[in-house]
């Protein structure tokens, strides 16, 4: 079989420590980024002939769409979906506009990309799909990111949708992340870090590598068993 994982949202911090586990197991890595990266550029140069980058921004639907076909004919054996837009609304402050965008990036637009693949899935009889979800659907999201959070919500549904799934081969989860110092909780606002890390009972942060540690194995063949489950990794939250 031949190991390939489409990564979304590859231009994020722990997009960029993601594809480089994957390439360096040996895995061909196709990732979907919307801004400019200089690390991810860098990988580029240095494995050429594994890592595709395909730029797409899922808010536009003719972006979305333009990516569906780049996808199209490309056998995807796993697929991981680090897709996380901060709109930094509050529960006052959301409407139906913003609520919108919010759910087509993080929710919608994943999940139909997961609808394109799983055929391909289907025909090597291998396939790994993970979710990436947040800590704050179970405390019911932070000041200003009811949208985020409301959307990932959502997003949980999915593993319990798919679990007949599992006769093909083809594991399907979500990983509820836990407090990580990373460009997309720095743009949170009035957020108070210090305090963040007090209500964590390992007292800590995660580690960006902690994180897609966990990741590379829930959504490569060394998963065997694990299937439609939502799976904490938040230092005891």
């Amino acid at each position: 079989m031949k190991k390939t994982v489409l990564i979304l949202g590859g231009s994020s911090d722990i997009g960029y420590e993601v594809i480089l586990k994957f390439l360096k197991n040996g895995w061909k890595v196709i990732s979907q980024y919307n801004f400019n990266n200089k690390s991810l550029n860098k990988l580029k140069k240095n494995y050429a002939h594994n890592l595709l980058l395909i730029k797409s921004n899922f808010e536009k639907n003719s972006s979305f769409n333009a990516f569906l076909k780049k996808i199209n004919n490309l056998h995807i054996s796993s697929l991981i979906n680090l897709v996380g837009f901060i709109d930094n609304v509050s529960f006052e402050k959301a409407n139906l506009e913003n609520m919108k965008k919010c759910i087509q990036i993080n929710t919608l637009v994943p999940i139909l990309i997961q609808k394109k693949v799983i055929d391909k899935m289907k025909d090597i009889k291998f396939g790994r799909i993970l979710h990436i979800s947040s800590i704050g659907v179970k405390y019911g999201g932070g000041e200003n990111t009811f949208n985020y959070s409301f959307s990932k919500n959502a997003l949980e549904f999915i593993p319990s949708h798919m679990k007949n799934l599992v006769k093909y081969n083809i594991l399907t989860n979500v990983l509820r992340v836990g407090f990580v110092k990373t460009k997309l909780t720095k743009k949170i606002k009035n957020k108070n870090i210090n305090q963040r890390i007090k209500l964590i009972p390992i007292g800590r942060s995660a580690d960006k590598q902690e994180i897609s540690d966990m990741i590379y194995f829930l959504a490569s063949e060394k998963n065997t068993y694990i299937s439609n489950e939502k799976i904490t990794i938040a230092g005891g939250e």
